[in-house]
């Protein structure tokens, strides 16, 4: 086993960890399923992307394995990067308060609907790393970079971001609280900034994307926005 695969399981299981200690430890309880099918689901797509990564595509392993507030060199992506962190800190500790002090019900439907939202966000996700090895977890331009314009980069120009829309958005209905919509649309607004702030770089330092915007004018949802 390689140090790249090593520094990648620490990862996932120290999120794993992190992740579970929030949920159970705030609602104090183990007995709550929506939790375990959530963490079940979130983390079987998370390991089987980070292994078709290690098969094919270990540079963008590395790539997305630096990433967080503190890794962005621009003090607006540091604030926006903290922003949405909270925010993601947000959907587990108000469902996990929900669940302690039962603030809301949400129908099993619902919940499984928010589990299948999760799967078909990673699924997205998955497409748009298959297309794109260049896809880092922090705003940058690698040396060799250039412009990608197929697959899901021909809908739109940020697609990594509208797959992750359905997956932020399955996080609170799959653990089944209404209340943990509300850090959702915190996140919302300090993507459309980071969105805004990556065009201007990206427009600024990678050769023939400004053409690439003329081709495609849709920058999170087709024929909308």
């Amino acid at each position: 086993m390689d140090e790249l695969t090593r520094k990648g399981i620490r990862g996932l299981v120290g999120l794993f960890l992190a992740m579970a200690a929030i949920l159970f430890g705030l609602s104090w309880t183990l007995d709550w399923w929506q939790a375990w099918l959530f963490l079940a689901v979130y983390f079987a797509c998370s390991i089987a992307l980070s292994f078709w990564m290690l098969r094919h595509d270990r540079a963008l392993l590395e790539r997305r394995m630096r990433g967080g507030p503190l890794a962005e060199k621009e003090p607006t992506q540091r604030l926006i990067m903290f922003v949405a962190s909270v925010g993601f800190a947000g959907m587990l500790v108000v469902p996990a308060l929900d669940r302690r002090f039962a603030w809301s019900h949400m129908p099993t439907a619902i919940v499984l609907l928010g589990n299948v939202l999760l799967a078909l966000g990673w699924l997205a996700i998955y497409f748009v790393f298959r297309e794109n090895t260049y896809t880092a977890a922090t705003i940058q331009i690698a040396a060799d970079q250039k412009v990608i314009s197929t697959g899901p980069y021909a809908l739109v120009r940020h697609p990594m971001y509208a797959g992750s829309m359905p997956m932020l958005l399955g996080i609170p209905l799959s653990l089944g609280s209404w209340w943990g919509l509300v850090p959702f649309f915190v996140i919302v607004p300090a993507l459309i900034w980071r969105i805004f702030d990556e065009e201007k770089f990206l427009a600024s330092g990678l050769e023939g994307y400004p053409a690439y915007k003329q081709k495609v004018r849709y920058r999170l949802i087709p024929h909308f926005w």
